[in-house]
């Protein structure tokens, strides 16, 4: 069931190429903003996620959300695993809820993690994001406190290699 259902994100509005630059707190009235209430709840949802976060090995709790197509919001957790390589990061769980749910658009991503470097998706987790988006999607990169900067998907995974690479009988089936 979805946390919560909103009607829209708008793209980010940064050109796919501008460096990152120093770090911000998103305004909820600025162009790249999915407005005040989905970010909002995209943070409430992360969040809730990384408190049930499974992390006895590297005590580092991260929580994701996706907002997807029809606006409902899916979240996940990381689950470690004593045999490190089979744990699952917070975005692969966030997605998969998504997909159960019966989407496979993603519109808007928010990770939430501590410390105080940028925690961003892993390399992975970005070709993961691909798979259901296209590059101008909005990645929102927060902590505790707040968004602290958000990027756009192309320029965290550049050059990225999706489904629309693929001839048309090779795609998915059921992509928008």
């Amino acid at each position: 069931v979805p946390l919560a259902s909103f009607a829209g994100c708008r793209n980010m509005g940064r050109e796919s190429g501008a460096p990152a630059g120093p770090e911000k707190r998103l305004r909820p009235d600025s162009p790249e903003s999915c407005g005040d209430a989905v970010l909002q709840a995209l943070f409430a949802a992360a969040n809730a996620a990384r408190q049930r976060a499974y992390a006895p090995y590297s005590r580092f709790r991260v929580g994701a959300a996706v907002l997807s197509a029809s606006g409902a919001i899916h979240a996940g957790c990381n689950v470690e695993n004593a045999a490190f390589p089979v744990g699952t990061c917070a975005e692969a769980g966030a997605i998969a809820a998504m997909v159960a749910a019966g989407e496979t658009r993603i519109r808007a991503v928010l990770v939430l993690g501590g410390g105080p470097q940028l925690v961003t998706p892993c390399g992975a987790c970005r070709q993961r994001l691909r798979e259901f988006a296209s590059g101008d999607l909005p990645v929102h990169c927060a902590d505790e406190t707040g968004i602290r900067q958000s990027l756009r998907l192309d320029l965290l995974l550049p050059a990225s290699f999706g489904p629309d690479n693929l001839p048309a009988e090779q795609g998915p089936a059921n992509h928008e």
